[in-house]
């Protein structure tokens, strides 16, 4: 670009109208990413179409017209303005998955299996869509690397709609990007919360365990937990080896052991809860030792789902126990559940038994309230590369089969999905938070030493 200030060629492209679609949980930062690809996009020519929520009624489609208003809605630069800033989901969203059924690439050429997939492909189709552009995390990731494949094993002469994937998540667990847009905002929520919570525990004497969003990765508690000054930290990745057992899965409905195909009692990979409950423990009686008898624990929620059966059940009343159900690896749905506050009793036991301390322990859980709260603007300024990134990989680059992604310098990249799957299981590559790299040992180096008398 000679002039620096020279408005950007619009480029040769048969991209005439593109669909842009977000599914699963929300997250800030959002409509950076739908305002800045429906801005560009629209100001060089190419229709846009922001299908409401999800693959909801491209799952569906039977042939009826989709609707504009219901189905989705036209988005153009001229009413982008102020968006890009706001809250919320413009296009909406679900987790409606026209994948689900595809675990293995021999499912790609099942008529059965890919049924939800030709429907969503029909719909497009009749929309007149040459591209779909999917905003989510590693399952929505897998979703449009599925639906790619998909289209490889088309008769030749079929229509192909290329498809470029923005990555979502607050919970930052994505490979082939450092940082996600909506972590870093959710973060500042949740940091904001716990500085507040130890200026309480500071004046009352309190401890406050903090459970917190992240599944398989513990990236959003580590990050709360070290701008909000917590005192201890712990997610699922610092469940070490020998801290893992297995336990025969039995149905909560009937008392009876779950079995396998095999007749075989069916495992569930559990936390010995005691050993995590005694490490809180030690932090805690060391924190005594230096005169702060008051913190903040923050932690993951993804714990939940590997705590024993015997923890589930004193978490939850009989009426929710009985109706839970083990998916087909003898998990319960309920990496949501509160735990804190039985994990906090069970400390201040502890710390009693050992000490004669008696401590307050107040159980608090953070999810929902986080993932739509307004942006900061590093997440503005990343969701909106990513917008336009899109714009570039379809129209200025002509790639397909891409996710965008950005450098430390933020340089628009554009990753195959090739890099991010793996294509023997059809899922996305995660991305734990791994102890002993130095985000981890950032937390650790600023905790209170246990080893100190």
């Amino acid at each position: 670009m000679n002039n620096p200030l020279a408005t950007p060629p619009k480029y040769s492209t048969s991209i005439k109208r593109v669909a842009m679609l977000f599914s699963g949980g929300p997250a800030p930062a959002a409509n950076s990413v739908i305002g800045a690809a429906a801005a560009v996009f629209s100001k060089n020519g190419v229709e846009v179409l922001g299908m409401q929520n999800g693959y909801t009624h491209l799952e569906k489609y039977d042939g009826t017209p989709l609707e504009e208003g219901v189905a989705y809605k036209k988005l153009c630069w001229k009413c982008m303005e102020g968006v890009r800033n706001s809250n919320g989901i413009l296009i909406g969203t679900a987790r409606v998955n026209p994948g689900k059924l595809l675990k293995k690439p021999e499912d790609l050429r099942d008529p059965e299996k890919t049924a939800p997939m030709k429907r969503t492909y029909d719909a497009l189709c009749s929309l007149g869509v040459d591209a779909l552009i999917s905003l989510g995390g590693d399952d929505t990731l897998t979703t449009a690397a599925k639906f790619k494949l998909w289209q490889d094993t088309l008769p030749a002469d079929a229509k192909r709609i290329k498809v470029v994937h923005l990555p979502k998540t607050i919970d930052n667990d994505y490979a082939g990007i450092d940082f996600t847009f909506g972590y870093f905002s959710a973060v500042e929520f949740l940091a904001h919360e716990c500085y507040n919570l130890l200026a309480d525990a500071r004046a009352t004497g309190t401890y406050y365990i903090a459970q917190v969003m992240g599944r398989a990765a513990g990236w959003l508690a580590y990050g709360a937990a070290i701008a909000g000054e917590a005192s201890f930290v712990v997610s699922l990745e610092d469940i070490a080896d020998d801290w893992w057992y297995e336990e025969e899965t039995v149905s909560p409905k009937t008392g009876e052991i779950v079995r396998g195909e095999d007749g075989k009692p069916m495992m569930r990979k559990v936390v010995k809860l005691d050993l995590l409950v005694n490490r809180i423990a030690d932090q805690v009686m060391a924190r005594e030792r230096e005169g702060k008898s008051y913190g903040v624990i923050v932690m993951a929620e993804g714990i939940a789902e590997f705590l024993p059966l015997v923890d589930i059940r004193e978490c939850v009343s009989e009426s929710e126990y009985k109706k839970l159900e083990p998916d087909s690896f003898g998990h319960f749905p309920v990496s949501q559940l509160k735990y804190s506050t039985y994990v906090g009793h069970k400390v201040a036991a502890i710390v009693a038994a050992k000490t004669g301390i008696k401590k307050k322990f107040v159980g608090l859980q953070f999810g929902y309230e986080i993932r739509c709260n307004k942006p900061v603007a590093f997440d503005v300024v990343l969701g909106s590369q990513l917008g336009c990134g899109a714009y570039r990989a379809l129209c200025e680059k002509g790639v397909n089969g891409v996710m965008v992604s950005v450098d430390e310098r933020f340089e628009v990249l554009y990753r195959p999905f090739e890099e991010l799957i793996n294509f023997e299981k059809l899922r996305a590559t995660p991305r734990p938070i791994f102890p002993g790299e130095s985000m981890h040992m950032l937390a650790r180096y600023l905790e209170t030493r246990t080893d100190c008398e």
